[in-house]
């Protein structure tokens, strides 16, 4: 992630079983300033097939990579009784 002053939201207001309204649409203000909300609503691609070039397999390995990225930062997001 970024040196992103939005990402102070996500220490500040950790969602705690009772203010998950207010978490996700800070998770969501967050990742859609990092360009990663996406992975919320968009299912991952097909794979390609082995041999398939960089092109092809950018969105893959694209949709992983940040997929890792927000799946770390919801469970930094939330406090450790989650």
């Amino acid at each position: 992630m970024s040196k992103n002053p939005l990402t102070l939201i996500m220490d500040t207001k950790k969602f705690n079983g009772t203010n998950y309204n207010d978490w996700l649409r800070n998770l969501k203000i967050v990742l859609d300033f990092e360009n990663q909300g996406y992975v919320l609503d968009k299912p991952l691609p097909t794979a390609l097939p082995e041999g398939s070039s960089h092109e092809e397999r950018f969105p893959f390995d694209k949709w992983l990579e940040d997929n890792c990225k927000v799946r770390s930062i919801r469970l930094a997001s939330m406090t450790n009784e989650i």
